[in-house]
């Protein structure tokens, strides 16, 4: 209830003489009276259920750290895990630079607040451009799963068509997300995967291809991390049919990977966090989204596109939108391609900085490292009885399937044994995939020292034996 309320040190113009004159004005007699549309029965009509309010600020600070402390995170422990949130190693400039006053206050605005920070975004774009073989790139949306759904919407928009097809090794995650993004305009179909490899099932994708499909997606790497080695032939077969291709990677694996658009893809989308953002709860995502000059794709971005441009000084040049009216935030908005609202524009900055200190070289070499230690451990584990590593035996990047079929035990056992020694394990695929049995998907990265994947491997030998 709010009669009778005192003035606040944090909400302004609560002070009582400052109140009237305000409800005077607006003849209204409380404050009441400015919600008196909402009906009296849904109303809270008693005091919220809170504990009381801390005293004191540093009272609050000692609660929130006792509180944390509870937390087991990767700075203590030994971690395995992955999918879609990896533990890569963020170099000190990232935080220095998306620490910025001038980067991270300057939400959203034009140029008037710009403080440089459109030139940045402009050159993120440009690195994440030559990383990923295309000529466009978004500001950066949410996450992967809604760079993926926005890709396929814009997919439909460009050939008119209703379905999207989605391999049946997607996250089932990112499967609700795009369910939920593009539905009811658009209807997405999984396609079924070979058993023995993972890879989509070239037979179930001719039979599902048809005039009204709007685009295929795949992964390469997969979900489940392997290799699509089949990416060419999909893209070919879509591309017959009249479907727009479009192609989720993980943008660290370039260094040693081929660019999607090598092997067919018209619109290229995927994680950023990999580029020099720590992992965090509810936070440190974003995605991109990627494809050639073409008109017939650029005006279907619903997001924000930065480029550079002349000034009125001859020789100058300045950053800005580039066909801003497309947009949401542009004079049409019921006329846009879609609403977008805040996007993760900070960390397209902090990826251009990663990019950017790591160039063309370093980029293969966190890449090699990468495979040499997922592969490394992979090995490691397959020399433990009743373990099989790497379940689907091709090509992967840095993650693989782990069966503990053969131990006798389920995931969940072994993951709270090895949580017991300070191990975060793999995620157990046994709920979401319950045709591979008692698997779990783990991650190996270039924070992985060999010790740390030969403690891993002594684990899980005890605990299996």
């Amino acid at each position: 209830m709010l009669q009778g309320f005192k003035r606040h040190p944090y909400i302004p113009n609560s002070e009582p003489s400052v109140e009237a004159a305000m409800l005077k004005e607006l003849g209204l007699s409380s404050l009441e009276d400015l919600h008196a549309e909402v009906p009296e029965e849904i109303k809270l009509k008693e005091n919220m259920n809170l504990p009381p309010a801390f005293a004191s600020e540093m009272d609050l600070k000692k609660h929130l750290i006792s509180l944390l402390r509870k937390n087991a995170h990767c700075e203590d422990n030994l971690n395995f895990l992955g999918a879609g949130c990896w533990q890569h190693y963020v170099p000190a400039v990232c935080d220095e630079i998306n620490g910025r006053g001038e980067f991270l206050t300057a939400y959203g605005g034009e140029s008037y607040n710009d403080f440089g920070r459109f030139q940045t975004l402009f050159e993120y774009e440009s690195l994440v451009a030559e990383l990923v073989d295309m000529e466009v790139v978004n500001v950066p949306t949410f996450d992967w799963s809604q760079a993926a759904a926005t890709a396929l919407r814009m997919a439909g928009r460009i050939n008119g068509r209703k379905r999207l097809l989605v391999p049946a090794t997607l996250d089932p995650q990112k499967l609700m997300v795009f369910k939920n993004y593009c539905q009811p305009r658009h209807q997405v179909e999984q396609v079924a995967y070979l058993a023995s490899s993972g890879l989509m099932d070239i037979a179930a994708l001719r039979s599902k291809l048809g005039q009204d499909v709007a685009a295929v997606y795949f992964e390469n790497p997969s979900y489940l991390g392997f290799v699509e080695t089949q990416a060419e032939e999909i893209a070919a077969l879509a591309h017959e049919a009249g479907a727009e291709v479009v192609v989720g990677v993980d943008p660290i694996s370039l260094g040693v990977l081929a660019p999607p658009v090598s092997y067919g893809a018209d619109i290229v989308c995927g994680e950023l966090q990999p580029l020099g953002m720590h992992m965090n709860y509810g936070g440190g995502q974003a995605g991109f989204i990627a494809t050639s000059d073409d008109p017939k794709y650029v005006m279907e971005y619903p997001s924000r596109l930065f480029g550079i441009c002349p000034t009125a000084v001859p020789g100058e040049y300045g950053f800005g939108d580039v066909a801003y009216d497309r947009t949401s935030f542009g004079h049409h908005r019921h006329e846009a391609k879609e609403y977008v609202g805040t996007q993760a524009a900070l960390w397209g900055i902090t990826a251009g900085v990663y990019l950017a200190l790591m160039g063309p070289d370093g980029m293969r070499e966190v890449g090699q490292a990468i495979m040499q230690n997922a592969n490394f451990a992979a090995q490691l584990l397959n020399k433990i009885p009743g373990v099989n590593a790497n379940r689907f035996g091709g090509a992967f990047f840095k993650e693989f399937i782990v069966d503990f079929c053969g131990t006798g035990k389920t995931v969940r056992e072994i993951n709270q044994a090895l949580l017991g020694e300070g191990i975060f394990g793999g995620l157990d695929l046994s709920g979401s995939f319950p045709e591979l049995g008692q698997s779990a998907l783990y991650c190996v990265t270039e924070v992985h020292s060999r010790e740390d994947l030969l403690r891993l491997s002594a684990a899980i030998s005890r605990i299996a034996g």
